[in-house]
């Protein structure tokens, strides 16, 4: 069986130990299902590590939204070209990045777990389409 791709379990927001299981509840855009499971579906990883893990996931979120805002100017400047009102702009920005929000709620959980959590590793044995006993292996290894 191939291994799973980094880049795939993470735009489907998949486990970073076993690229298997669903981070999330729900889709991004479904009413009040967009949490995160507090295991590993398929090897029992616990996602928030210590109370308050993703309080970090917040400056995630912040340099994404910075990056989203400064897109979505240079976008309004080069679409109509209105350098005179700046109600434009702010409505621009504020709406697309309210509609941007649940992409960055979940996809900061992600990089944070993928990229910044250093105990966080991809174990190739998991990566199996039978779901192995998660509590026999610990999380850190």
């Amino acid at each position: 069986m191939p291994k799973t791709s980094k880049s795939w379990a993470m735009l489907n927001a998949k486990c970073p130990r076993c690229r298997r299981g669903n981070m999330f509840e729900g889709g991004i855009y479904k009413l009040g299902s967009n949490g995160i499971n507090l295991n590993c579906p398929h090897c029992q990883m616990v996602f928030e590590i210590e109370p308050g893990y993703f309080y970090a996931a917040m400056y995630v979120s912040y340099a994404m939204n910075v990056a989203e805002g400064g897109f979505l100017w240079v976008a309004t400047f080069l679409i109509t070209g209105n350098n005179d009102s700046p109600w434009l702009y702010l409505a621009t920005i504020l709406g697309g990045l309210f509609l941007l929000s649940p992409l960055n709620f979940r996809y900061s959980r992600v990089i944070l777990l993928y990229w910044l959590s250093p105990k966080v590793h991809y174990h190739p044995e998991l990566d199996t389409d039978m779901p192995l006993d998660g509590n026999s292996y610990k999380w850190f290894r």
